[in-house]
């Protein structure tokens, strides 16, 4: 009686199964959206519907492209505090993407405040973009084929016979052996500000930021959504403290702001 109890339940089971693959799964794969649906919703104008579904992607694999769109998807919809949101994270997946600082300089233009960066030697500029001109993943394939270079020039300095070829052996050696240690030197440096990042926006219509973590305390000046920050401290339950590109600080409720 109990095995014949198993195989009746084994029965039931592959039933299910059945049913499953062949009624609810091809629900399930279309409920599922693609990118090209994604791309095609916006070029139609159904703007919320590429929203959710560039949202729905970014959950299961988050790429800048991706993040681009919906922020373009956002920006149609005047949505300017998500679009930069998104075009942040974009920007911090590519950031050497000329496309997506355009189109959030250009969302930040949209916005109340108008944050002036404080001013310092072109050579800190100069240095900081170059670091980002490519992404962590780009400076380290950057110093994968330097190294290999690099050695294909050293056995063409070891066994070339003419004296030309050696030198060019020897000194492209070098070179490129230079272009590996400074390519895995931005990598470094890049991933370090990418752990070190608390960058965040304003997603509240305006935020009084406080001179301390207290309703009751002294505001030292407005800010409005679309805005971005830099938060230096979450040691207050409920407050953040954050500094702006132009040296303000003070103090704000965690909940006017999206992490980045």
């Amino acid at each position: 009686m109990k095995n014949h109890s198993i195989k009746i339940i084994g029965k039931v089971g592959k039933n299910i199964l059945l049913f499953y693959l062949f009624t609810l799964l091809p629900f399930t794969a279309l409920a599922t959206p693609t990118k090209d649906a994604a791309d095609e919703a916006y070029k139609r104008g159904h703007y919320q519907q590429a929203i959710a579904d560039y949202d729905s992607l970014i959950k299961v694999q988050p790429t800048a492209e991706l993040y681009y769109n919906l922020g373009n998807a956002h920006f149609r919809t005047d949505n300017i505090t998500q679009a930069i949101l998104a075009y942040e994270r974009a920007l911090q997946l590519k950031p050497g993407d000329n496309d997506i600082r355009f189109n959030l300089e250009f969302a930040r233009s949209k916005t109340i405040d108008k944050i002036t960066p404080e001013s310092e030697l072109f050579f800190f500029s100069w240095y900081r973009s170059l670091i980002r001109l490519t992404s962590v993943d780009g400076w380290a394939r950057f110093a994968v084929v330097s190294i290999a270079l690099a050695l294909l020039l050293l056995l063409l300095y070891l066994f070339a016979t003419r004296v030309w070829l050696r030198q060019v052996g020897f000194f492209g050696a070098i070179l490129f052996l230079a272009l590996f240690l400074v390519s895995n030197l931005f990598a470094y440096q890049q991933k370090q500000q990418n752990l070190a990042q608390s960058g965040a926006v304003i997603v509240a219509p305006s935020v009084s930021v406080k001179k301390t973590p207290d309703t009751a305390g002294t505001e030292t000046f407005l800010l409005h959504e679309g805005t971005r920050v830099t938060i230096t401290d979450r040691s207050i339950a409920n407050w953040i403290a954050v500094r702006l590109d132009d040296g303000r600080e003070g103090w704000m409720p965690t909940n006017s702001v999206e992490e980045i």
